[in-house]
């Protein structure tokens, strides 16, 4: 078994499913046999990725219960454990930003025609307080969403999807002065 600080960094969730059992242990806890069961996996595989992000302090046992003969464990996800990720190199982050695309992807593909969507996408220059107020606003939005999950199957509750992904970026290649005289629209 590796010591935590060895499964420390941003690679840990970047798995697509581990991104889905941290999302399902957010609202209710939760057995490998249980989350297999609604995420359409098998038990062995979302055992292994829970014991991963158990390792790395993402997931937590909050309950042993006796089920047939054995012990189911139960987990649940502290959404702000993630504060305790170590910021991780270029390669773990755009590991990261990978598996959270591929998730939008697929989360999108659900989408229920005709509801609003909120949406905003932006690469701009702020200064350094408004940077500190947006990001302490990710935040607050992330506790919001995470702190008023319900349980599958609650009467009246919509199923939404999020990702923000908020950080600073070094300045883009600055573009070429001159435009070539073929491209379309130049003199």
């Amino acid at each position: 078994m590796p010591a935590p600080h060895e499964l420390e960094g941003l690679r840990v969730v970047a798995h697509p499913l581990r991104l889905k059992l941290l999302s399902l242990l957010t609202a209710e806890s939760l057995s490998a046999a249980e989350a297999a069961r609604m995420l359409g996996e098998s038990q062995a595989n979302v055992s292994y990725h829970l014991r991963r992000l158990a390792q790395a302090g993402l997931v937590h046992l909050v309950e042993e219960a006796r089920v047939r003969g054995g012990v189911a464990k139960r987990y649940r996800h502290d959404p702000s454990s993630g504060e305790a990720l170590a910021s991780g190199d270029a390669d773990e982050h755009r590991a990261l930003m990978s598996a959270l695309s591929a998730e939008l992807v697929q989360r999108s593909g659900r989408y229920e025609p005709g509801e609003a969507i909120v949406f905003t996408d932006a690469e701009v220059l702020v200064p350094a307080e408004a940077w500190q107020r947006v990001r302490d606003l990710g935040r607050e939005l992330g506790r919001l969403l995470h702190d008023e999950a319900v349980a599958a199957g609650t009467p009246g509750a919509v199923r939404v999807a999020a990702t923000v992904a908020l950080f600073p970026v070094a300045p883009a290649s600055a573009p070429s002065q001159a435009r070539p005289s073929s491209e379309p629209g130049t003199e």
